[in-house]
């Protein structure tokens, strides 16, 4: 229980209790949605994308593994009829799995094991555990799309289960973000290889949580790998965020 307790008290610190990150958030995403448009969140956590894109007076899908997670998803957002709370994960078929949930540091709960063999053997996670399995409902993206509606941006940060995400996709969306962990660099490349086949996308980088990109211009898939090249040392996180650089049929 204190456990759990610390662990959501650290991502709610994290996420909703850092003065101006809400604004710059804010700021941020007024690049790709506007009022009225709709927002998919996969992977909310704890609703901090969520908040920022209310503001800006998109609608809001919001879907979630973690139980505690969800719960706090409800309380702060629950009576708010612009915001779709969906229980569950997302992956390549729709069915049921399991999510490896790290109590103290519920961040990085993973349903890709690979990915939880993967960081683990990295000093920067050295001090995680993965302490209990959830058994959650999963549907697609392509499910997603289809009950609600193509969305202007969908963000998808699950913790190395990005390329499986992405494979339940089909047609291209305005645009996306994935998250970026250099001690998981293949999977980074395999999620941006789906990514290209959907459509004619360009490219950029927002190191760790600076909501600022690393590049002044939008890049050519090769010219992001270069550049993920270059940030992969430093050991830091961070997100992909590719746009349609002309309409699809």
């Amino acid at each position: 229980m204190l456990a759990r307790a610390w662990g959501m008290g650290r991502s709610l610190a994290m996420y909703h209790g850092i003065p101006g990150r809400h604004r710059r958030m804010v700021r941020f995403y007024r690049q790709f949605l506007g009022p009225g448009d709709l927002a998919l969140d996969v992977g909310a956590h704890v609703g901090s994308r969520v908040r920022a894109w209310r503001r800006i007076g998109a609608r809001v899908v919001a879907v979630e593994p973690q139980p505690d997670c969800v719960r706090a998803l409800r309380v702060f957002f629950g009576r708010d009829r612009g915001v779709t709370i969906l229980p569950g994960a997302v992956g390549a078929e729709p069915g049921r799995a399991r999510i490896g949930v790290s109590t103290r540091t519920p961040t990085v709960s993973s349903m890709s094991p690979d990915w939880i063999r993967t960081v683990s053997a990295d000093s920067g996670f050295s001090w995680v555990r993965w302490d209990h399995e959830v058994e959650v409902d999963v549907v697609t993206l392509d499910d997603l799309v289809a009950a609600h509606g193509s969305p202007a941006f969908c963000k998808i940060d699950v913790e190395g289960f990005e390329a499986e995400v992405l494979a339940g996709l089909h047609t291209p969306v305005r645009a996306l973000s994935f998250e970026y962990l250099p001690p998981a660099h293949a999977a980074a490349l395999a999620a941006l290889d789906l990514v290209a086949d959907l459509g004619p996308y360009t490219y950029n980088y927002s190191p760790v949580e600076t909501l600022r990109f690393a590049s002044d211009r939008w890049l050519t898939a090769d010219e992001l790998v270069r550049l993920l090249e270059r940030y992969r040392p430093l050991g830091r996180s961070g997100d992909v965020y590719a746009r349609l650089s002309e309409p699809t049929s």
